[in-house]
C-alpha cells in the first residue's frame, strides 16, 4: 500500500544527531556524536538499590497508572529542590513532571502555537527540538547566538517584524550545540524584551547542573515578576538519559492545558522512573552528586580542549565551554562540513554532528560540526581527534 503521509510530516528529515548516534553501535567507531552523559558520572550503585527497593516496596505502585501532572511526593520534592537551588518557582508556578525534556517544547508548540505562528529560536539550537517545533507547522526565526547570548538587537527586529510571535526559545547555560552561555545582562535583556512585547519565554536548561567552570548565573525565570517564563529542566545529565524523566515549571494558568496536552501524548511519565527520581532526591544528595561528578567533566573537556588545539589554527577553531556536554567546532578551510564529517567516520571511524541541521532554515550549509566529550574514553577522545587531524590535512 502507498500511504498518504500528512503535510506536517511529508518534509520532515531525520534528526542528524539521531542518525550519526547510529555509528555509535558499530564496533570499532568512536563517537562524538551523542549528547549522552559520562557512564563516570552515573550513580549507578544508588540506582540499583533504588531499583530493588521499589521492587520490594513500591511494585504495584510502579505498575498502575498513575496522575497525568506527575507522582505528587516527587513534585513536591522537586518545588523544595528547585526553590533551594535555583530560584525559579514560585506560588504562582506548577510543576508537570515530563517524558524527557523535549516534552516541554512538544506541549508548549502544542498549547502555544498554531499552524503558521511564530517561534523565535538561537541559531544554532537544538535540532531535536526544532523538528519538535516544525510539527506543529510553526515558522521558526532564527537570531545568531554568540560566546555571550543570543543577540539582543537581531531578537528585538524579529520581535518587530515576524509575523504571530508565540514564544521565544532558548538554551541559557552551556547551549546545545554551541556550548555557550548566556551570560546575566544578555539574561536580563532577553526577558526585559519578552516582557515588552509580551511574548513568553521557553528556558530550556538540561545541562545546567553540569558546570565545572566559572560561577553559576541566575536563571532567567528566577527574574521572572511577569508569569511569562516556562522552565525546563531534567534527570538526564545527572542521573540517568534512559529513565527519561524531565520537569516542568510553568505558571498555573498555563498547567491545565498543558496536562490535557500530555494527556493526549502519553497519559503519563512511566512511574518506575518517577519512583527512581523521588527516591533519588528524598533519599540521597543530588547537590552533592552533582559535585561530585563536575570533575569528571572537567577533565574531559579539558582533554578534548588540549588535543584539538594541537590541530593547525588554520584547520580547526572550536569554543570552550564552562560546562555541559558540547565543543562547537568550526572547519575555516571547508565550506560545509557535511562531507568532512561523512569522510570521517566512514574512512576514519570517528563520529561527529555536521552543523547545518542546527539551523533553523532548512537546508542550510555549515563549516561547523558538533562534539560531545561526555561519552567517550579519555583514549577515545585523544585517538579520535588524532584521527581527525589525519583528515584535516587533506583539506
Amino acid at each position: 500500500m502507498e500511504f498518504y503521509i500528512s503535510r506536517k510530516m511529508k518534509d520532515m528529515k531525520p534528526s542528524a544527531i539521531r542518525e550519526f548516534f547510529k555509528y555509535a553501535s558499530v564496533p570499532g567507531v568512536i563517537s562524538y556524536s551523542a549528547g549522552s552523559p559520562s557512564p563516570e558520572a552515573l550513580p549507578v550503585e544508588a540506582i540499583r538499590e533504588i531499583t530493588s527497593r521499589i521492587v520490594e516496596e513500591d511494585v504495584e505502585k510502579a505498575l498502575l497508572y498513575s496522575v497525568s501532572e506527575g507522582y505528587t511526593p516527587l513534585r513536591e520534592e522537586l518545588r523544595k529542590y528547585v526553590a533551594d537551588n535555583y530560584s525559579s518557582t514560585t506560588d504562582d508556578d506548577d510543576i508537570l513532571i515530563l517524558s524527557g525534556a523535549t516534552q516541554s517544547v512538544d506541549l508548549a508548540a502544542k498549547v502555544l502555537c498554531d499552524e503558521g505562528d511564530t517561534v523565535i529560536c538561537e541559531d544554532p539550537s537544538f535540532t531535536g527540538c526544532l523538528n519538535t517545533f516544525r510539527t506543529y507547522g510553526v515558522n521558526l526565526a532564527g537570531v545568531p547566538v554568540s560566546e555571550t547570548g543570543i543577540d539582543l538587537n537581531r531578537l528585538e527586529r524579529a520581535l518587530k517584524e515576524e509575523k504571530r510571535v508565540r514564544l521565544i526559545y532558548t538554551i541559557p547555560n552551556f547551549q546545545n550545540p554551541t556550548g555557550y552561555t548566556m551570560d546575566l545582562p544578555t539574561r536580563r535583556g532577553l526577558y526585559e524584551l519578552a516582557v515588552r512585547y509580551n511574548v513568553p519565554i521557553l528556558e530550556d536548561d538540561p545541562y545546567g547542573d553540569l558546570r565545572f567552570e566559572g560561577e553559576a548565573l541566575p536563571t532567567i525565570k528566577s527574574m521572572d515578576k511577569e508569569g511569562l517564563v516556562l522552565y525546563n529542566r531534567t534527570f538526564s545529565k545527572v542521573l540517568s538519559a534512559g529513565i527519561r524523566v524531565g520537569y516542568f515549571i510553568v505558571p498555573k494558568a498555563l498547567m491545565g492545558m498543558l496536562t490535557v496536552g500530555k494527556q493526549s501524548t502519553d497519559v503519563h511519565t512511566g512511574m518506575i522512573s518517577q519512583l527512581l527520581c523521588y527516591r533519588f532526591l528524598a533519599g540521597y544528595d543530588l547537590t552533592a552528586h552533582i559535585k561530585a561528578i563536575a570533575p569528571v567533566y572537567k577533565r574531559k573537556c579539558g582533554l578534548m580542549l588540549s588535543e584539538l588545539g594541537r590541530l593547525p589554527g588554520d584547520k580547526i577553531t572550536f569554543s570552550r565551554p564552562e560546562g555541559g556536554l558540547f565543543v562547537w567546532a568550526t572547519l575555516p578551510g571547508i565550506t560545509d562540513a557535511s562531507e568532512f564529517v561523512m569522510r570521517l567516520v566512514m574512512e576514519k571511524k570517528v563520529a561527529t554532528v555536521p552543523g547545518g541541521g542546527f539551523f533553523a532554515r532548512q537546508p542550510h550549509v555549515s563549516n561547523c560540526l558538533r562534539m560531545t566529550f561526555a561519552a567517550p574514553s579519555d583514549e577515545q577522545i585523544v585517538t579520535g581527534i588524532g584521527l581527525m587531524g589525519e583528515l584535516l590535512k587533506e583539506y
